[in-house]
């Protein structure tokens, strides 16, 4: 063998190794973003009209904290949030908000409005249960008081049928356990490099659902980062992107227990989750920090909360394939359980094809979103990546 030919070969096995990392490798990985209150509308997508009045409530302060345009919402809202202060006072808002009542449309369409808005910045802030909350009397508002959402207790009927009951609203009101996470924890509003997600075990997932306590409500988000932001893009050199999923639980006693965590490759060699070998050992991680794009989120009945536990003890020692059962899958499959999804999430790669970040986030953003119960379901992503 000559050593015009060994040089070649070690070029080649250099140049495999350095494309095995730079090609997709496990659907898992993103950049870290900067924080932005760009504050996209949900209501914008499907459900209000931006014709409606602004108007909106003033609290004990002399200065309403969200002012009738759009534009002074997100400025004022953003300085409220740099401070202790200023974020009692918004919560003394939303509390404000949540009681005062009227029967004037144009004033309930509002507030519609309102809790949209309030619902998309919690959610940013990765406060999921305050999120879904604000969501929840959006709904009640938009249905004119009508505070239905799934039963706890599921119906006997067909898993795509949803039951619903008329909640108390107290029993999702904003209350002092809202006030101690949101009020006490500093908002990080600058460029802050995004904690690596660690693992997770499902015993550990379901032991933080049995708190025994007595269940309210429950509810899904389905968040996904794209590896280029707003693009159908699959691969960014090895950024894949990632989607994973969020659980609540919402207790009686006005407190709630939630998980975010997503479905993950381990390597088991250099060359696992790779076009080349597809194939290699799963795993779960906390994504209670993971960055995203897009989400979807649902209030979803017992049933259908006890079978995403059931499909998350399946995939647990489950196989990663990066085409056939990666993070999109595991996402998807909890999403289906939840009876809703996104119309197209496939794609492909070199050596590969199937669900990924990149597809699916474009899918939502471009409004590729189907609801078998046609429910409401909360959608949230920057509008200025449409």
């Amino acid at each position: 063998m000559t050593t015009h030919y060994i040089k070649q070969l070690f070029s080649a096995f250099v140049i495999i190794i350095f494309i095995s990392y730079v090609l997709p490798a496990s659907a898992q990985l993103s950049a870290a973003v900067r924080y932005k209150l760009n504050l996209p509308d949900t209501a914008a997508h499907s459900v209000i009209d931006d014709s409606y009045s602004a108007k909106l409530l003033t609290v004990v302060s002399n200065k309403p904290v969200v002012d009738k345009t759009d534009a002074g919402f997100e400025s004022d809202l953003e300085s409220e949030l740099d401070t202790h202060a200023g974020r009692k006072k918004l919560m003394g808002y939303l509390k404000e908000l949540s009681v005062s009542n009227t029967n004037e449309a144009n004033y309930n369409q509002a507030k519609v409005k309102s809790y949209y808005k309030l619902a998309n910045v919690f959610a940013k802030l990765h406060l999921y249960p305050l999120a879904m909350k604000c969501f929840f009397k959006a709904m009640a508002f938009k249905k004119d008081g009508n505070n239905a959402v799934p039963a706890v207790p599921d119906s006997l009927t067909s898993d795509t049928t949803v039951k619903l009951v008329h909640l108390n609203s107290g029993l999702l009101a904003i209350n002092a356990n809202d006030d101690s996470v949101f009020v006490n924890t500093p908002v990080q509003l600058k460029d802050k490099k995004e904690k690596k997600s660690k693992s997770i075990t499902y015993d550990r997932i379901l032991n933080t659902f049995n708190d025994g306590k007595k269940a309210a409500a429950y509810a899904l988000l389905f968040h996904v980062k794209q590896p280029k932001p707003g693009k159908p893009t699959v691969f960014v050199r090895a950024n894949t992107g990632h989607t994973f999923i969020t659980l609540i639980k919402y207790n009686t006693d006005s407190t709630s227990v939630s998980v975010s965590f997503g479905f993950y490759p381990k390597k088991d060699n250099i060359f696992s989750a790779t076009p080349w070998e597809p194939e290699t050992s799963g795993t779960f991680k906390n994504d209670a920090a993971h960055q995203w794009d897009e989400v979807m989120g649902k209030f979803i009945t017992e049933r259908r909360f006890k079978r995403i536990l059931k499909l998350t003890r399946l995939y647990d020692g489950l196989e990663y394939h990066l085409s056939k059962n990666n993070c999109t899958d595991f996402a998807l499959q909890a999403a289906s359980c939840a009876g809703f999804g996104v119309t197209n999430s496939k794609g492909s790669w070199p050596l590969g094809h199937g669900n990924n970040p990149g597809t699916t986030g474009q899918s939502i953003i471009a409004g590729g979103i189907y609801d078998n119960d046609k429910a409401d379901v909360f959608v949230d992503f920057d509008e200025a990546l449409k």
